[in-house]
């Protein structure tokens, strides 16, 4: 049976807050648009179990700070589709075809903005303990690990703050870190530092994991000293940075070598009537407020486009 396929002006790519907020824009410019999500709404901020620094909201969960988002471009008028992974993808300039299990897309513009996954562990049990002591989101596992000792690997922003929300759960939470020093926020930092229920392993590396049917031990290396140890843990969670959601579209579209989208500041990629927006893009800071400044970009320069093309 052939696919329907359905013209529009503009396909989002993604759902969290870079494509949502295009999404609002879109919809508010009165576009013939639809965004596809692979997942659930809202990308690495649904994961969040608390957020403090997005303007207007002192503190709320990333579930319902993406729920709010994805409420207000539906009740604009966008369209969304959940759960509807591409298959196939022609990206030039003068033809766009994205290819999912129900539709064929043709639209007149394209805004990439899939976002990034946490990297894996680099050790040997990675595979082999993946979600059965190998984690890399605590919210959704954190709780398994009642009154238990855990281990954080990282040294930014997301390690400091799931360090702390993993406190609610485990007995003690074992912050193992390559470097002597932190790149998180001051206050976090602070807040990590003086918990009592977490230890920090300064100059330390997570070099393997192991255990029957689920982790109970770690092994760990002193970047200075080489000396090497193992530590009785039952999980540990991954934060070591993000690795861009761009297997789809990186034979047509000009990639850094960590195969990040290049783009220029108005958010445009090497293809015309292609754009890129939130952490799927190169640039320095990624953040839910720099997602957002993104998605309204290329929402706007993707109309202005549109809207040069009709003439």
């Amino acid at each position: 049976m052939d696919k329907e396929t359905k013209e529009l002006d503009l396909l989002i790519i993604g759902g969290g807050p870079a494509g949502l907020t295009a999404a609002i824009y879109a919809a508010r410019a009165k576009m013939n648009m639809t965004l596809l999500e692979s997942e659930l709404l809202g990308g690495q901020v649904r994961n969040s179990y608390t957020i403090e620094n997005y303007p207007g909201f002192k503190t709320i969960p990333g579930g319902e700070l993406s729920d709010v988002m994805s409420e207000q471009a539906k009740e604009l008028g966008a369209k969304i589709e959940s759960f509807s992974k591409i298959l196939n993808v022609v990206l030039k300039d003068d033809e766009k075809i994205i290819e999912t299990k129900k539709f064929i897309y043709k639209p007149k513009a394209v805004i990439i903005s899939t976002g990034a996954t946490p990297k894996k562990l680099p050790v040997p049990n990675e595979e082999k303990f993946s979600s059965r002591g190998v984690h890399y989101c605590a919210v959704c596992d954190g709780a398994m690990y009642e009154g238990s000792v855990v281990g954080v690997v990282g040294g930014g922003n997301s390690a400091l703050e799931e360090a702390l929300f993993l406190t609610k759960f485990a007995s003690k939470v074992i912050l193992i870190r390559r470097y002597d020093y932190f790149k998180g926020e001051k206050a976090t930092i602070d807040e990590v530092l003086n918990h009592p229920k977490i230890e920090v392993m300064y100059n330390w590396d997570l070099i393997n994991v192991d255990g029957d049917q689920f982790v109970n031990k770690a092994f760990i290396k002193n970047t200075k000293t080489s000396e090497e140890k193992q530590i009785e843990l039952s999980a540990v969670f991954g934060y070591i940075g993000t690795e861009p959601k761009t297997e789809k579209f990186k034979d047509f579209i000009k990639l850094t070598p960590q195969a990040y989208v290049i783009t220029d500041e108005n958010m445009k990629t090497n293809i015309k009537g292609v754009f890129a927006a939130g952490d799927v893009r190169e640039k320095q800071f990624r953040q839910i407020t720099t997602a957002v400044a993104d998605g309204t970009i290329a929402a706007l320069t993707a109309e202005k486009y549109i809207a040069e093309k009709r003439i």
